[in-house]
Formats: structure tokens, C-alpha cells, sequence
């Protein structure tokens, strides 16, 4: 991942790359760059107003990447549909609520140290990404939206199938598929029996408001278009209430497990950091952050669009219609931002600005949550 984000640097502020399928886009790589398009009204992430390839015909179902950019969610909504499904999940994620799960968090995680113990007492060997920096997150999040028991082994092998990026385009169809089949039997669950959790808030934002006609449940999550009142009358279709989910599972868990994973992993392998915590020389604070910047937990994100031609300074022209990647990886350890000492992981570091939750109306709504689920679980651990 490193050797391609300073080969990707190498090239400028923005290279061009080959996505798996043929498909062509611009990995943004430049920080500075990355600021200015992330909150730049001339870049969308509606796929089916503004990728000239999805409108063409080019972009096909079986792709393998296809899910990634054609959510009816805030992950690919532009304007005021990006507010307007943005709203209906932010109020999860109040810093109040997010403070709120922290005993739970804590329980969890002593539950599975006490798993870990328990297998080393008898000589066995155990992987830590799979017996804890994965379920801590995952329970969470599994309790955060009520997903009931039977459900979750099923969504959790149809969410990590959507990481994995050597499918077949028919294994990605037919997972596709499957994912939105138990997200759907998780909706009618929750309907039927609706608890103080976040896919029934979703629901009653769905189902109360009312959703307009059958025409709403075909509406697309992207664009900025639509009167006020439409907005105020179809608050969340069917296709938005399943996609939203999706990504709030997806999203939800995933980053953190690779958060917690890389900090234990650069804290084993580099003893002088770690020495530096236990002697209060960093923090924890400054593990986490320090993680995310150095070994950034989603190295890039599909996709963004250019509305129209844009010249980037010092670069090349992203022309209109083009696909656009934010390379967080690479723009984390760019020698512009933090110099020679860029590549060396160093909890000491004075600045550890990054961009790991991205920047702008699409800053990533449950980075206070991964936060506090990297700060409740790194330390136990280490404690043990």
C-alpha cells in the first residue's frame, strides 16, 4: 500500500490509475489538493448525474466495485439529498450518544481479553485482528443498529465480501444480491418489532413521514435537485432506508478494525513507541492519531466526480465527467505535510494532521465513535 501511495506521489498531485474492469480515474494524492476538492462544489459523488462512464453505459452491474458507487445513501448524495440523508443519521452520533456506549464498549472488550487469556493459558496461539481488533467494532455496531443473533453471521460474510476486491464480477453480483436480501429481512424484523436502536429510527423516518409515491422508492441517492417541499414530504425511500444501512454497517466497523489492528501492530513491531506510552511520554491520543495518519485504515475512497473541467494547480485537468479517488493513504504520509520523517511512525509526533475521516460535508459521521472504541480498547489490551 505505501510503495504504490509514493509511487502514486511520485506522479504529482493527481495520477492517473486502472481500477480493476478497465476503469480509468485520478488518484488525488496531494493534501493541499485533496482539501480543495473535497469542498469544492464543482466535485459530486452522484454517480448517475456526473460519471460520464455510468452514463455512458460503460459501468456495468457486474463490476466488481459496482456496490461501492451506486448506494441510495449519504455516501453518494450530493447537495441538498446529501444533507437530507446525512440529517436522518446524524442524530446517532451525537458526541452525548457516542459518550454513552462506553461502558458498553468496555465490556466488550474485556470479554474477549478474558477469550484471549483464557486460550494463552493453554499454549495456543491467537490472531489478534480476528479475536479482537474485528468482533470489538462489530458488536457494536451490531448492537448500535439491532441486528438480531441469527442475522449477524450472514451480514457479517456478505459485508466482508464487499472488501474483498479479488471477486469475480459474478461472485460481486451474487453478493450484492445477498447483502440486500438480509438487509431487507433485517428492515421487516425491525418492523415488526421496532427497539430503541438505529435501523428502527431509520424505519420510523421511513415509515411515518410516509415516502411519497412508488415513484420515491426507485429515487436515486445522488444530486442536488428536488423542491424543498419533495424533501420534507419523502424523507427516506425503501431503497435509501436499505442502502443507508448498508453503509452505516459497512462504515460502521470495518475502519476500526483496521485502526485497532494497525496501532496494536506498529506498537508491537516498533518497542520504543509503545515505551514512549507506558513512560507517558504519548498518549493514547496520540497512538490513535498518530495511526491513523501513518497507517490510515481506508487507503482510498470511490468515487467523486469533476462537475466540470478542473485545473489543479501545479497539476493536470481533471476533465468533467472524470472519476476521482481521495488517496487518504498516501496524502497521510506526504512528505509536503510532514517532511522527511513522513514514512516513520512516531507517536511524538508534534503535527499528526491527516485526512483518515475524510474533510468537508462528507467528513466521516462515526469517526467520535471509532475514536472512542480505539481509546477504550488499545489501552486494555496493552494493559493485559
Amino acid at each position: 500500500m505505501h510503495g504504490e501511495g509514493a509511487r502514486l506521489r511520485a506522479r504529482g498531485p493527481a495520477a492517473r490509475v486502472e481500477l480493476p474492469g478497465g476503469v480509468r480515474a485520478w488518484s488525488v494524492t496531494s493534501p493541499d489538493h485533496l482539501k480543495r476538492l473535497l469542498t469544492d462544489d464543482r466535485v459530486s459523488k452522484d454517480t448517475r448525474r456526473h460519471w460520464a462512464a455510468f452514463a455512458d453505459g460503460r459501468i456495468r452491474p457486474d463490476w466488481p466495485l459496482y456496490i461501492w458507487v451506486t448506494t441510495n445513501s449519504m455516501a453518494t448524495g450530493y447537495g441538498r439529498e446529501h444533507a437530507r440523508l446525512r440529517r436522518l443519521v446524524a442524530a446517532s452520533f451525537t458526541a452525548r450518544r457516542t459518550e454513552a456506549l462506553r461502558p458498553r464498549i468496555e465490556a466488550i472488550a474485556a470479554g474477549l481479553l478474558d477469550d484471549l487469556a483464557a486460550a494463552g493459558a493453554h499454549g495456543r496461539p491467537v490472531d489478534l485482528r480476528e479475536s479482537f481488533a474485528y468482533p470489538v467494532p462489530l458488536r457494536v455496531i451490531n448492537e448500535l443498529m439491532g441486528v438480531p443473533e441469527r442475522l449477524r453471521p450472514e451480514l457479517r460474510r456478505t459485508v466482508d465480501a464487499m472488501f474483498d476486491t479479488t471477486n469475480s464480477p459474478a461472485a460481486a453480483e451474487t453478493n450484492t444480491a445477498e447483502l440486500r436480501a438480509v438487509l431487507g429481512e433485517l428492515v421487516r424484523a425491525k418492523r415488526a418489532a421496532p427497539a430503541d436502536d438505529l435501523t428502527s429510527a431509520l424505519i420510523a423516518a421511513r415509515d411515518e413521514e410516509g415516502a411519497g409515491d412508488g415513484a420515491d422508492d426507485g429515487a436515486q441517492g445522488g444530486g442536488g435537485g428536488g423542491e424543498e417541499g419533495d424533501s420534507r414530504r419523502r424523507r427516506l425511500s425503501e431503497a435509501e432506508l436499505v442502502d443507508t444501512l448498508l453503509l452505516m454497517f459497512g462504515a460502521g466497523h470495518e475502519p476500526t478494525v483496521n485502526l485497532l489492528d494497525n496501532a496494536a501492530h506498529a506498537l508491537l513491531t516498533r518497542p520504543r513507541q509503545l515505551a514512549h506510552v507506558r513512560a507517558g511520554r504519548a498518549t493514547w491520543h496520540d497512538v490513535i492519531e498518530e495511526t491513523l495518519r501513518a497507517e490510515t485504515p481506508v487507503a482510498n475512497i470511490l468515487m467523486r466526480y469533476a462537475i466540470e473541467d478542473i485545473r489543479l494547480d501545479g497539476g493536470p485537468v481533471i476533465g468533467k465527467g472524470d472519476a476521482i479517488i481521495a488517496s487518504y493513504a498516501a496524502a497521510g504520509r506526504h512528505p509536503a505535510l510532514h517532511g522527511e520523517s513522513a514514512d516513520r511512525f512516531d507517536v511524538t509526533r508534534a503535527d499528526k494532521e491527516h485526512l483518515a475521516f475524510g474533510y468537508g460535508v462528507h467528513y466521516c459521521i462515526g469517526a467520535p465513535l471509532a475514536r472512542l472504541e480505539a481509546a477504550v480498547a488499545l489501552p486494555m489490551l496493552f494493559d493485559r
